[in-house]
């Protein structure tokens, strides 16, 4: 048997059933037997929603009206009576079992699914099997439309059936056409059987997902604007009635391994996929979430892994995880079980545990439990910043691709990173940022904090080839992210008009940025740490007299190190050994080489500052080979000087640090003019640079 099931919300109607998160207000139905072809009573009921506010489409196309509905029962009271009333049609027509048979899968994947999981009760089994009228009808008649295009009506016109739609209710004259398109179906002359439901999962499930794996690009959606503590169940109850490919949820993480609000989820066919497309903007809790189009190389790069050791870990299947952070170092296998308890005992006891470790085997602190329940996972959880040693330890739900992400991130990075070694040694004339009043910049306000260079040429179009090389500048905030802000060189005044004109208010990213024509030295003024605003220009902390000492009158605008003086921040710095003066005047000179256009630093005098200017040739400085460095000096006679051992690593920084906490932790510490004088051949510029007291530089 079939029960014929037609539904409608209180918001959009037909093709876009669902997209609004709008709640259920009708239900009809009726039961056909399709051996004997006879048919039960119909029934149409009304469903009393939270809000009872119709949209206009909803008042026009179904008659209802709020003061109706407001005297039905609930939605939970209405699904007990329709299995009631489902069960004795059936024992009236001899029959026992039933499929559901609805026009399209939105009535049941799309409304009936996401409002259930809302409001926290369960659908019965009935509503995990079902037959889709329009795919039935078009494997029966393939010269009809697409599926896609397919409607009650259309079906019904196809097949000549005469039925007048203004004649009855809304809803009863779905059902009766749905019945009379069921009957030709089942005629002499198609005899369709129905044999393949479509079928809703009924939990996600969980598992590893491997690199080689060959991912379907239409098959995957970016979730963004997540709140941090969500897991990858609860992903999946966001797309309730959706069926997600075994370890299809793969959730963010940022450059510090947390979570960044954003997922990643494969689902298991291309049509599954737009229909998630279809809750952009639906809601998880209090937050909104967007929804879009992702590829599945972003997937693998995310959930795929080649590790053995993951591998083994992530075997054991429809396992709970929870990450644990924060562990000690000398923590132990059995110093992580006595801290769960016997409570919550660990899936396989040690087999279950899973250390974060650097490529160099330190722990990081980081582990993953595997529990074989939720109620063994829930137990681990409330031990959330409980005390192991001398440490709380935070805990958190977890998801497979988590677990790949991270021991991705931690064991293929190296402890150092090492650059590439250059082909050509270079050292050219200094690249300064533009100053004066020519007004050939344009300044972007109001990026998308994620935006990076590549966007920001994406966004520039055809204008991007009238940039100056290394002319992108990013400004950052104190604690080194982007602001929101960045500044462009143009060739010429008239190329940054034309860019302003053009691109002002153009939208990236689902934000729209702002642009203004503005000059070089108002540009240096941002970058400084001043503002530019309606009010005019207010100059960086660096000049205010308050803060500033009387030497850094000598500075210009630009605050650019010329190249003599380059040679006092070298790479190889990063690992100084001691030195003494005698050895310093027998070291192996050492020199920096740098690509064409990018001997330029910044000295970062404030809180505020710029990044390093960037354009699609920048590389930035890097350390020549030993051989290159003897060939270098002999070509240019010109002293070169040692290796100082300017540069120092800081780790163990708490998250929140900034660069104000970072120079006063250096508070004192300067360099020694006197040090350098004789070494090298300097410009004027360069032992002003040099002889003026210095402040770190912080990278």
């Amino acid at each position: 048997s079939l029960v014929v099931l037609f539904g409608a919300t209180a918001g959009a109607y037909g093709a876009k059933l669902g997209s609004d998160e709008r709640e259920l207000i009708l239900l009809v139905w009726q039961v056909v037997d399709l051996h004997s072809k006879k048919v039960g009573t119909l029934h149409k009921s009304l469903v009393k929603a939270d809000n009872l506010d119709l949209s206009d489409q909803c008042r026009e196309v179904s008659g209802l009206t709020p003061e109706g509905l407001g005297k039905a029962e609930p939605l939970d009271r209405v699904l007990q009576q329709f299995g009631q009333l489902v069960s004795s049609d059936l024992k009236v027509l001899g029959r026992s079992s039933y499929t559901l048979c609805s026009d399209g899968q939105l009535l049941i994947r799309q409304v009936l699914h996401p409002e259930t999981s809302k409001k926290n009760f369960l659908l019965s089994d009935c509503f995990y099997s079902f037959y889709d009228l329009r795919k039935e009808f078009h494997t029966c008649y393939p010269s009809s439309a697409a599926v896609k295009d397919q409607t009650i009506k259309t079906m019904a016109e196809y097949l000549g059936l005469g039925t007048d739609e203004a004649e009855e209710d809304f809803g009863v004259w779905q059902v009766k056409t749905m019945v009379a398109i069921i009957f030709s179906m089942l005629s002499e002359g198609c005899n369709h059987v129905f044999t393949e439901p479509e079928t809703v999962k009924y939990k996600y499930e969980t598992g590893p997902c491997s690199k080689s794996e060959t991912v379907d690009s239409e098959t995957v959606i970016r979730a963004r604007g997540l709140p941090w503590q969500s897991s990858d169940q609860d992903i999946a109850r966001f797309f309730k009635g959706l069926n997600i490919a075994k370890g299809g949820v793969a959730l963010c993480l940022n450059s510090q391994g947390r979570r960044n609000g954003e997922a990643l989820v494969r689902f298991v066919s291309s049509e599954q996929r737009d229909l998630a497309l279809e809750r952009h903007k639906h809601h998880m809790g209090s937050r909104y979430i967007e929804v879009y189009k992702a590829t599945g190389e972003e997937f693998l790069k995310i959930a795929g892994g080649t590790s053995n050791e993951v591998a083994q870990f992530l075997s054991k299947e429809n396992q709970v995880i929870i990450r644990m952070r924060g562990l000690p170092f000398t923590a132990t296998q059995e110093d992580v079980l006595g801290f769960l308890g016997p409570e919550c005992p660990v899936t396989g006891g040690k087999e279950g545990l899973l250390f974060v470790k650097y490529p160099d085997g330190r722990p990081t602190g980081d582990a993953f439990v595997l529990f074989s329940c939720e109620e063994y996972a829930q137990n681990a959880l409330k031990k959330h910043k409980e005390i192991l040693g001398k440490r709380y330890i935070e805990l958190f739900r977890s998801t497979a691709a988590e677990v790949q992400q991270v021991l991705n991130r931690y064991m293929s990075t190296p402890l150092i990173p090492t650059l590439p070694t250059p082909i050509i040694p270079v050292i050219p004339s200094p690249y300064t940022i533009a100053s004066g009043s020519i007004r050939d910049c344009v300044r972007l306000r109001g990026l998308p904090y994620t935006a990076g260079i590549d966007d920001i040429l994406e966004f520039m179009g055809d204008a991007t080839g009238d940039i100056k090389p290394h002319g992108v500048h990013m400004v950052l905030n104190q604690q080194g992210r982007p602001s929101g802000d960045a500044f462009i060189q143009m060739k010429s005044a008239d190329k940054a008009f034309m860019v302003a004109q053009k691109c002002h208010k153009k939208m990236m990213k689902d934000r729209y940025v702002e642009v203004f024509q503005c000059s070089g030295e108002e540009m240096n003024f941002v970058l400084m740490g001043g503002t530019l605003n309606r009010s005019g220009l207010s100059p960086p902390p660096c000049k205010l007299p308050c803060l500033s000492p009387p030497a850094y009158a000598a500075f210009q605008t630009a605050a650019v190190i010329p190249a003599e003086a380059a040679a006092l921040y070298q790479p190889q710095a990063l690992l100084p050994t001691t030195r003494t003066p005698q050895a310093s005047a027998a070291a192996p000179p050492a020199v920096t080489y740098y690509p064409a256009q990018a001997a330029q630093l910044y000295m970062n005098y404030t809180a505020y500052y710029p990044s390093p200017p960037v354009s699609p040739t920048t590389v930035g400085y890097i350390a020549a080979p030993p051989g290159a460095v003897a060939a270098a000096a002999t070509a240019t006679h010109t002293p070169i000087l040692p290796q100082p051992g300017a540069l120092v690593r800081m780790q163990g920084l708490p998250y929140n640090t900034g660069m104000k906490e970072i120079l006063s932790f250096f508070q004192g510490y300067q360099y020694a003019p006197d040090d350098y004088n004789g070494l090298i051949q300097l410009s004027d510029q360069a032992r002003s640079v040099l002889q003026a007291p210095k402040e770190w530089v912080c990278l």
